[in-house]
């Protein structure tokens, strides 16, 4: 194999020191994108369990506030949440307004972390769409060249032609080693991307159901109270 490769054409060594880079850097992709979907799963179920303890919001906000887990998505959405809700609460901002505030800060959030969990993901796809076609292309050119060598020979025989046809399906192979690995990872991350973001958006629903009671309970109770002073 490395003797096919360095008796190559430079087209051919070209296509395959690219072919070989992005699996590299895919392989680099892939191991990091992995470890960030399974923190962010992870991060997202404990903290559930802390928000339907029945824990108080403002705690769980200032204990939340007070961590720094970089992988904790769903915190973020109901950091953005409760800190749009509490900053329009304290400028007497009507219920109505104050819950538009909070679902336009989530979605914002929620935003952002799609953007996170996708981060890479546009080059696994890349890579394994095109890697064949490039193993393709060196593929051709290597083909090529071998029939031109035939040329300069009297006697076409197998051991003229096997040489270079070698050579020429190594890019095809290492263009498939290379969008393999790549398609399947996108394919997998992509499905657990959309998981996530499943479980974000539904919890942001959620919790703006909670917020939206709490407002209107307040404003109920105070309701009497105004209407009595009148």
């Amino acid at each position: 194999m490395w003797a096919l490769v360095l008796n190559a054409s430079w087209i051919v060594q070209f296509v395959l020191l690219m072919l070989v880079a992005a699996s590299i850097v895919s392989w680099v992709f892939i191991v990091q994108r992995a470890i960030v979907l399974r923190n962010a799963r992870r991060s997202a179920v404990s903290f559930e369990d802390r928000f339907w303890s029945g824990m108080d919001l403002g705690t769980l906000y200032r204990e939340v506030h007070g961590d720094s887990d970089p992988d904790g998505g769903m915190e973020r959405i109901f950091m953005a949440g409760f800190r749009e809700f509490t900053r329009l609460r304290g400028q007497g901002v009507d219920a109505d307004a104050m819950m538009d505030g909070v679902q336009r800060s989530m979605r914002v959030a929620v935003t952002r972390e799609q953007e996170s969990l996708e981060a890479h993901l546009p080059f696994l796809a890349t890579v394994g769409s095109t890697g064949p076609y490039v193993g393709l292309f060196g593929t051709v050119v290597g083909v090529m060249n071998s029939f031109r060598g035939l040329a300069h020979v009297q006697q076409t025989t197998l051991a003229a032609v096997a040489p270079g046809i070698a050579e020429a399906l190594v890019t095809t192979a290492v263009g498939l080693v290379a969008a393999i690995p790549a398609v399947v990872a996108f394919n997998r991350f992509n499905a657990r991307v959309e998981q996530l973001l499943t479980s974000y958006e539904t919890f942001a629903e959620e919790f703006s159901s909670i917020l939206h009671r709490q407002v209107h309970a307040q404003v109920k109770k105070q309701s009497p109270d105004s209407h009595g002073e009148g």
